[in-house]
């Protein structure tokens, strides 16, 4: 079997463009929407809105690979970089890393591609581990790269990447590449064909010992943020770890081929999904600051402390509402404290109650649409 970078026209991908106009279009017109309703916000609410946003991302983009991060350490690492006071807590290596990672990519999406930014993710990514030859560096191991499933005696080989002595100028080459598409380069390209190709380039050369999908990833909102003129906050990693097999189905399958059409195609519908989502987010903590506007002073803190529980699941809420059993759960509260707490909050207008005796479930009070 040949992989995409032997065949001839590595790595010179074609596609058909036309069909990717409406999605570009979508793309566009979805940013607008995002930028009108987060410029309503106040700088303390829009920095609050940046640190959630950013910490879903991280912690998805790490889920996807199988590392479930914490969340309070994260956020306490983002926010330390924002220049934040916090709880001063040690963040553990990987929490750290993938923090610093994804600020860098917040703050600094307008800047070239480097060779050096990328040894600094994936230092970042990888600090605290002892079990990787090439730290900081493209990987110069002999053994061949690849992406192996199924029992040791019998494996699936879903990809094999070029060898490691291709990687400077495979490296090279792609960073060329990256540079020149920007919108203001010498090929530009727009921010769905750029940012997918971007993405399965880069994953087709595989280029590190360990960490390339988030990075592969990073780059992808890199791509689109430089497209857009302004960090996305997409949801990206969010909406891949939700359709985690369909993605690596896709990415197996453009990585035999030099036309991409079908790769973009589904790269382009994950984005748009992305980006329809970060709306909701939006919406949600935007709702969550107006929430706690109208109940300030009115809550005790086992109140308080059920509702950032509540608020930490998203905007999907708790799969079936809260119960009184989960309120307990949370708050440690016996049974007739509970009940007062519950009805308390559903009097000031906290929470929506539906259902009736062992059925009663609460839900968040979330009413206002988005602006």
């Amino acid at each position: 079997m040949l992989w995409n970078w032997q065949l001839a026209d590595w790595p010179h991908f074609t596609y058909n463009a036309p069909q990717l106009d409406d999605f570009e279009k979508r793309l566009l017109l979805g940013a607008g929407v995002s930028f009108g309703a987060v410029k309503h916000l106040s700088e303390d609410d829009r920095r609050q809105l940046t640190i959630e946003l950013i910490s879903n991302e991280a912690l998805k983009t790490s889920a996807i690979e199988g590392e479930y991060l914490n969340r309070d350490s994260l956020q306490s690492s983002i926010c330390r970089q924002f220049g934040l006071i916090t709880d001063h807590r040690k963040v553990p290596p990987a929490e750290q890393g993938i923090a610093e990672v994804m600020v860098d990519l917040y703050q600094h999406f307008a800047t070239p591609m480097t060779h050096e930014q990328l040894y600094q993710w994936h230092s970042w990514i990888t600090a605290g581990r002892n079990d990787l030859q090439d730290v900081g560096r493209y990987r110069s191991h002999e053994d061949p790269m690849q992406i192996v499933s199924g029992p040791i005696y019998a494996p699936k080989v879903h990809f094999e990447a070029p060898p490691s002595s291709q990687m400077a100028r495979e490296m090279d080459q792609f960073i060329e590449w990256f540079n020149r598409t920007v919108p203001d380069g010498k090929t530009p390209l727009p921010a769905l064909q750029r940012a997918g190709i971007a993405h399965l380039y880069f994953v087709s050369i595989h280029p590190f010992e360990d960490g390339n999908g988030r990075i592969g990833r990073a780059i992808a909102e890199k791509a689109l943020a430089q497209c857009l003129g302004q960090p996305t906050l997409i949801a990206l990693a969010f909406t891949i770890e939700r359709r985690r097999n369909a993605y690596y189905t896709a990415l197996e399958m453009a990585n035999k081929q030099i036309d991409v059409t079908d790769w973009l195609v589904y790269f382009a519908e994950l984005v748009i999904a992305a980006q329809d989502y970060t709306h909701q987010w939006i919406d949600f903590l935007i709702q969550k600051t107006k929430l706690y506007d109208r109940v300030r002073g009115q809550l005790n803190p086992r109140q308080e402390k059920a509702l950032a529980r509540m608020f930490r699941e998203g905007p999907d809420g708790f799969t079936g509402g809260l119960s009184a059993d989960k309120y307990r759960s949370i708050t440690g509260a016996p049974s007739a404290t509970a009940t007062r707490d519950l009805q308390d909050l559903v009097s000031n207008g906290a929470l929506i109650r539906t259902g009736e005796r062992k059925h009663t479930r609460y839900y968040l009070n979330l009413t206002e649409p988005l602006p």
